[in-house]
């Protein structure tokens, strides 16, 4: 399988998902602004949606949209742990919490990350993350990762969402739950490798 990524972006939660369940992916990096492979390939050919990620299957079938590739993977290694199983209430709790992060957080980063938005509305948008992010930090004040004690997608997506407020100058150290799970999983051997395998982070000697 191929996974179509950007370093850093939400793609990453994928790829730290797939290196947590033990599968094997194919990393194809893709330039944000031509919208090329390395290989020069045309990414819009293969997800017209212009985005990562994307996950190519080996039968060729392309799935598209980062809460669908979770779930998908996550499946694939059902021992894994990483998604409750299909059907049961924990896994709608799942679904739930991948739609609050994916609708409320993911998407109000975006208008940070564009140098045309006013000082007016970003911080417009700064002030609607800090009100999202109330919600998780009593959830992760009550319990190690969002579902409970086990580690699931929705903790790789949160962790890869969180980790844009450095860059885009959201103050979040009113969350010390939060902080204390964004250390927690930076120091999970697949997280380190992923992170490393996208150049976000340097190598252990």
């Amino acid at each position: 399988m191929n996974l179509y990524y950007f370093p850093g972006a939400c793609s990453l939660a994928s790829h730290i998902v797939a290196v947590e369940a033990g599968i094997d992916l194919t990393l194809i990096k893709i330039d944000g602004k031509t919208k090329r492979t390395g290989s020069g390939a045309d990414f819009l050919q293969i997800n017209p949606k212009g985005y990562v990620p994307a996950l190519e299957l080996d039968d060729g079938e392309v799935l598209t949209e980062g809460t669908a590739i979770l779930q998908y993977l996550a499946d694939l290694k059902p021992d894994s742990g990483l998604a409750p199983a299909n059907g049961s209430m924990p896994r709608y709790r799942l679904q739930e919490m991948l739609g609050y992060i994916n609708s409320e957080i993911h998407k109000s980063y975006s208008p940070l990350f564009n140098p045309a938005t006013t000082v007016e509305v970003r911080q417009e948008y700064r002030n609607y993350l800090l009100r999202r992010y109330r919600l998780i930090e009593d959830v992760l004040g009550r319990q190690p990762f969002l579902l409970g004690e086990q580690f699931s997608v929705a903790d790789a997506y949160l962790f890869t969402v969180t980790n844009w407020a450095r860059i885009v100058e959201l103050d979040l150290s009113d969350f010390p739950a939060l902080g204390d799970f964004q250390k927690r999983v930076a120091k999970r051997p697949a997280v380190l490798q992923a992170m490393q395998a996208e150049g976000l982070v340097k190598a252990g000697p």
